[in-house]
Parts: structure tokens; sequence; C-alpha cells
């Protein structure tokens, strides 16, 4: 064999081998996308995500983010997730990672921005954008410092993001809370680098392109995550209480109470499987439902059984839209839970508020508006001029005459009163057939009587 040929077998395996080494050492990177609100769905993802990439033994997690915040406490799980997953974790901000989404920026290893994306604006506020009292504050500024250390970043910037008293030299200005855009980020050592896509950001981990695979959601999963949406779940409430309410008000297995049925299974299924509502949470509904049935069909008046029953229909609402263990919330000690107890409180109520109301106006159309349908709603009038009387009295005018029992008396029977038979109850114990009675009281279109002494 030829030099020449020698050399070139050898040039050839050299290069397979190096190729094959090339390949061999791509890096895999799970990849996944917030580009919403951070609350339950968003936590799902990243757990999945999460749970994926160390099964799959990826090595890298790349979370492409674009959010404006959300719930803090959604943001906090997120972020412990992030940060004790034992795959390297980096962000890819494409457009905003305001608030909640700072939070979980600053949790992972490394953060890529856009040009023209920002991150900051981290203060707590309420539902109307008003920034909450100092102890919220106090809060998510230690939440911010502690993440921004553990990952190596200035935890003055992170603080300023929180508080608008913080003031970095050259960066932050007193009255201000601190948002950077990626230039600035870049500038300040908040990001690593500005890219145009999550490729670009991978080729600063990289040099080999890597092998991505993105998360993929089956319909189970997406229809639990669009079930778990707060505002879906207010609506569902809504559905639960108008529909329940419709039904008491006409009993009967009808349309009304199918509607419940079906939106509390919609509201309880997607929580239970998430593990959000707990058995005990479940049977509380279910214990309130069946007080509340029997205040309506078996004690009468409403009282402590009805009241009763409201409640725990409405604890079980509120505890399955909390993050909680028994009675215990899962919360960092310094955070007031209580406030984000109320906020989902308040969600339980105004649902079931409305609701009410929209099954009270839907009954008065129902019953009142005349349309091609009236015939579906029971609107006969039984008039006094027609004949018809709520309860006939003329049987008053034998209270205090005698007669004698013609049948057994326990405790009713038929009396007679001068030749007249009439319907009578006996006020306590038995009459035989042929005793004397006296009629005491005539009382809800009934006689009574007690034995002659």
């Amino acid at each position: 064999m030829r030099k020449r040929d020698i050399l070139s077998i050898l040039i050839t395996v050299a290069l397979l081998t190096m190729s094959l080494a090339v390949f061999a050492q791509q890096p895999k990177v799970y990849y996944y996308k917030i580009d919403d609100n951070i609350s339950k769905p968003a936590l799902r993802l990243t757990e999945k995500a999460v749970k994926e990439a160390e099964a799959g033994k990826f090595d890298y997690l790349m979370l492409e983010l674009n959010t404006f915040g959300g719930e803090l406490d959604a943001a906090d799980k997120i972020r412990t997730l992030l940060l004790n997953t034992t795959v390297p974790t980096l962000v890819f901000i494409n457009n905003n990672a305001a608030s909640a989404g700072a939070l979980i920026s600053i949790a992972c290893d490394s953060i890529y921005m856009m040009p023209g994306a920002s991150i900051g604006a981290a203060s707590v506020v309420n539902e109307s954008g008003e920034i909450m009292p100092d102890k919220y504050q106090s809060y998510m500024r230690s939440l911010m410092r502690t993440t921004a250390e553990h990952n190596g970043r200035n935890p003055n910037i992170a603080q300023a993001m929180v508080d608008p008293d913080v003031v970095v030299p050259g960066v932050s200005e007193k009255g201000k809370v601190l948002t950077l855009t990626s230039e600035e980020a870049a500038k300040n050592g908040f990001c690593e680098s500005v890219v145009n896509n999550r490729e670009e950001a991978l080729s600063y981990v990289s040099e080999t392109p890597a092998e991505i695979t993105e998360q993929e959601l089956s319909v189970i999963d997406k229809i639990i995550n669009f079930l778990v949406n707060p505002v879906v779940s207010g609506i569902l409430i809504m559905c639960i209480v108008g529909g329940l309410y419709f039904e008491l008000q006409a009993p009967g297995i009808g349309l009304p109470s199918v509607i419940a049925i079906t939106a509390a299974l919609l509201f309880f299924a997607p929580h239970y499987l998430e593990g959000l509502a707990a058995h005990w949470e479940i049977l509380i509904f279910l214990a309130g439902l069946v007080l509340l049935m029997l205040e309506f069909f078996v004690v009468p008046g409403f009282g402590v059984t009805g009241i009763s029953g409201i409640v725990l229909i409405l604890a079980s609402l509120v505890l399955t839209l909390v993050f909680n263990v028994g009675f215990k919330f899962n919360f960092n000690p310094e955070f007031n839970a209580s406030a984000y107890v109320s906020k989902m409180t308040i969600l339980v109520l105004v649902s079931s508020l409305a609701g009410f109301f929209l099954a009270l106006w839907l009954g008065k159309k129902l019953i009142l508006a005349e349309t091609r349908f009236g015939s579906l709603a029971l609107r006969t009038g039984l008039e006094s001029d027609k004949g018809f009387t709520s309860q006939d009295m003329r049987n008053e005018q034998y209270v205090g005459k005698e007669g004698v029992a013609q049948t057994i008396l326990r405790p009713s029977g038929k009396i007679n009163i001068d030749g007249e038979v009439l319907d009578a109850t006996v006020e306590h114990g038995y009459v035989e057939a042929g005793e004397a009675v006296t009629v005491t009281k005539f009382e809800n279109a009934q006689l009574f009587v007690r034995k002659k002494i």
C-alpha cells in the first residue's frame, strides 16, 4: 500500500474520531417557556421541567421568560426549584422579567436578555397595583438579596429593584424602584450577555451546537393548566354557587344541578391531581353540601345548619386555592400568609356573590319574561275570584264543640259532630272509636281535639 493511501486513511480516521468526539460532547438542553403571569400554571410548568431535566440527565435547563409578574408564593416556589435543581439553569428574557419574574430570573445560574428587554420593578403590590406596606417589601427585599448572593450577583442591585430607598451609585437613585434594560444589566454584571435568540445564548455555555429538547405538554397538562388559572377558578365557583342556589329554589335534578356538579368536578379535579387539594378539603365541601340540603329539605327555617353548610363550602373553596398542608400554609416565616389567604377569600366571596346574583337574575328572567320559551316556567295564577283560597276556614266554627270519635285517632282520624264527619287530630295520646271528644283549636286547616274527661 502506498504511503499516500495510508496517510489518507489516517486522516479519514482522525476526522471521524473528531466528529464522534464532537457529537459525544454535544450538550443536551431542556427548554421550556413561561409567557404569562406567574401563578399555579407557571409553577406546574417549572415542576415538570425540573423533574424531566433531572430524570433525563440534561446538561442545562433553559427557561425563556416574558412576564410582568404575578403571585409571590408561586414565584417563591419556582425560585426554590431553580435554586435546588442539580441541572445548571439559564434564563433567556425575551421581553420583560418584572416583579416576580425578576426573582425567578436571578434564581437562575445565567441570565441572557434580548435587546430592549428589561428586568426589575419587584416591589410587592396589591390587585390595584398599589405598593404594599413595608412588612411585605421587607420579605421581598431579603428574598431578592439572598437569591442574588447565592448566584454571585450584586445584592444591592437586587434590593434596589424592590426598595426605592436603596441607592446604588451609578445605577439607581433614591426614590425610584430600579428597572434595568438589557444593556444596563449586562454593564452592571446582572446578566451574562445581550443576545438575539436562545441559540446565541446557548453559544456562551457551549461551543458545540446544543441538542434542544422542548417541553411537551399533554392534552391533560394543557387542560389542568387552564383550569387552575385563578380567573377560570373564579368562573367555576360562580357556576357552583349559582347552580346550587337555582336548584335549591326549584328542587329536582335538572340543568342547574348538572352545571353545579360539572363545575365542582372541573374545579376540584385538577387541583386534586396536582396535589393542591387534599381529601379533607373535598370532604369539607361535601359535608357543607349535605348540611345545606338538610337545611332546605329537612330542618324547618334557616339557621345553624344552613349557615354551617355555607361556611364549610366557602372554606373548602378557599383552602383548595391556597398552598397549604393541613392548616399550615407553606410560606416563609417572614411573609404574612394572611395576605394571600385574604386574596383567595375575596376571590371566592366575589365569585360566589356573582354566581348568586346571576342565578337570581336568570331565575326572574325565566319566570317573568314573555318569550316563546315561557311554557318552560309555571306561571298559572290561582286566583280567589275563581274559587281558589289558601285554606278552608269554615271548620273554625267547630272549636269548643263536642263530638264522638268515629274512628281511632292515633293521632289522626275522623270525628262526628252533629252528624258531620270531619278529619281531626288528637293533641295527646290516642282516642278509641266511640269515645267523646272536644274540639280545642283550628290550626293550619286542621281540627285538634282532646278526649273528654
